[in-house]
């Protein structure tokens, strides 16, 4: 930069370099002049050129100053223009950054409203989630309790089954016992499956036997008994087997213990003229009767040959229910006299209605007929009052002839 006059000029505008590069020019013309006027040795024609020249130097020199001054002039317009230019650079400036900053507020105004809706619409969300999976966990744990209480109630009553089912190993492993387990499931099924007066528990014979079950049928077959018998020991012995030589062991005291049981039965309670010609023999295990049908047919029809039925839960029922039928037809039998003089006292009191119904449709008839002629009376006084009412004395005594004679009886 150069001042002058306390105006500033760059040194890389046009102007001042032409004002530097003339300056220049003319510096060296003077120092050529110089060197020449050394050279002529001071010769008056070079006094005279050089003073020729240094006129003609002065007139540069002034002609440079005008130049000098238009050139300043011309500096101090493109100074002015370039600040002008300058302060209107900075006012678009200044607006477009003020364009710029209004733009950024906006943006960032609406980038935050924007950024506060999603914020809020994610916690609303998350408080959604979240209460979503509170209510979801909670619901979760309320059925892990119940079902944390399902098996709790489940473990007690495997515990309680476990401790029935080694009471029932102790009940079993008796003899006794055993039979009176038997006895029980008897009486249970007898007792829903016949009436009270159909059965007795207990009964004595006239041999002195003790029959468990006697069911009262009617002549024939007449009553028949039920024994309850449970070969548990020979049964267990056989389903544990582990060998050949221990199945065929079992199996042996199977069918000597069935063979035992229908004996015995044959022998106490089949009783010619008190009891029927036959007897069954209850086994209280379903598994056992399957076991005895499956693999000792022999046994089974034994027991046939010997008139002892052998019978398990279900087959029982299914015989009482037969016995019930017959039991029924009995006492429809016994009742048949009775019935047939019901019968004939509904044929009387039949008739007898028949009859009754009679004289009410008699007297219905007579009635009708009764009030068929009061009708008609009420009719004929109805026409005579209309008479009166109108002063006709004449038609009124020519239809005197039409009087109907009252009926003593029906009052007509």
């Amino acid at each position: 930069m150069i001042e002058i006059n306390g105006q500033s000029y760059a040194l890389n505008d046009p102007l001042v370099m032409g004002v530097i590069l003339a300056t220049a020019v003319l510096l060296l013309v003077v120092v050529l002049l110089i060197t020449s006027v050394r050279r002529a040795g001071r010769s008056q024609n070079a006094v005279e050129q050089v003073a020729m020249q240094f006129g003609r130097l002065n007139e540069d020199i002034q002609t440079l100053g005008v130049n000098q001054q238009q050139l300043a002039g011309n500096l101090q317009s493109v100074s002015d223009t370039q600040a002008n230019a300058q302060v209107n650079m900075i006012q678009t400036m200044e607006k477009r950054l003020a364009t710029v900053q209004q733009h950024m507020n906006d943006t960032l105004h609406t980038s935050a409203l924007k950024s506060a809706q999603s914020l809020h619409e994610m916690q609303e969300r998350m408080k959604e989630s979240l209460h979503g999976s509170s209510e979801k966990t909670t619901q979760s744990l309320t059925q892990l309790q119940e079902r944390l209480a399902t098996i709790d109630k489940a473990q007690t009553n495997i515990e309680k089954l476990s401790g029935d089912v080694l009471g029932l190993q102790d009940i079993l492993s008796n003899k006794q016992t055993r039979g009176a387990f038997g006895e029980i499931q008897l009486n249970d099924i007898v007792s829903k499956a016949l009436t009270p007066e159909a059965y007795s528990f207990q009964a004595t014979l006239s041999n002195g036997k003790r029959a468990d079950c006697l069911i009262h049928l009617p002549n024939p077959p007449g009553p028949i008994v039920i024994d309850s018998k449970f070969p548990l020991e020979a049964y267990e012995a056989l389903r544990n087997a582990e060998t050949d030589e221990q199945a065929v062991v079992a199996a042996r005291l199977m069918k000597s213990s069935i063979r035992t049981h229908i004996k015995a039965i044959s022998e106490k309670y089949i009783i010619e003229g008190e009891t029927a010609d036959g007897a069954l023999m209850f086994l209280p295990s379903e598994a056992v009767y399957a076991e005895l049908h499956a693999n000792f047919p022999e046994v089974v029809r034994e027991g046939f040959d010997a008139r002892v039925w052998i019978v398990s839960p279900t087959t029982c029922m299914a015989t009482l229910n037969t016995m019930r039928a017959v039991l029924k037809d009995a006492r429809m039998r016994e009742q048949a006299g009775a019935i047939r003089k019901e019968l004939g006292a509904l044929f009387k009191d039949v008739e007898r209605l028949g009859g009754r119904v009679e004289n009410l449709d008699r007297h219905f008839s007579q009635a009708s007929k009764d009030i068929e002629d009061i009708k008609i009376s009420a009719t004929k006084a109805g026409t005579r009052a209309k008479r009166l009412d109108a002063f006709d004395f004449e038609e009124i005594s020519d239809a005197s002839a039409d009087v109907v004679k009252l009926n003593p009886k029906t009052g007509a």
